[in-house]
């Protein structure tokens, strides 16, 4: 059995359309794949998808579950271009949520990763392939 466990906790708005959720839960699984490939006896990572409205789990519900796994350390990964109203008002609220429900789990929020320059840098060159003349409709 691990000696530790580390969550991830992926965070998206959700939407009533379930087809919306393709790529997040297309992240999701590219990211189990990567856990598993670097993965080491010493440490385990779980990772899961939730969502702030219309669809589940919710982050509260996600973050039981990967403290119920044994996680001990959950980083929040907000899945979000920029950091609006949800991430800097309701999203702490959510954190304050789940330390508060479990105490024993080390909780820790990312910046929304529409901030990275890895992710500006992807949206330009997307962008900039989408604009050129003999660009393949999406």
């Amino acid at each position: 059995m691990p000696s530790s466990s580390l969550g991830v906790l992926l965070f998206a708005h959700g939407a009533r359309d379930p087809n919306w959720a393709r790529p997040f839960e297309a992240a999701a699984e590219a990211l189990r794949a990567r856990a598993r490939e670097q993965g080491n006896d010493a440490l385990a990572v779980r990772v899961r998808l939730a969502f702030l409205e219309f669809m589940t789990p919710d982050l509260l519900q996600a973050g039981r579950e990967l403290a119920e796994a044994g996680c001990d350390q959950v980083t929040v990964v907000p899945l979000f271009l920029g950091a609006g109203g949800h991430v800097r008002k309701d999203l702490p609220r959510l954190m304050d949520e789940l330390s508060t429900s479990h105490p024993g789990v080390t909780w820790r929020l990312s910046p929304a990763v529409g901030e990275t320059t890895l992710l500006i840098q992807a949206l330009a060159d997307s962008a900039w392939q989408l604009a050129q003349p003999d660009a393949p409709d999406a």
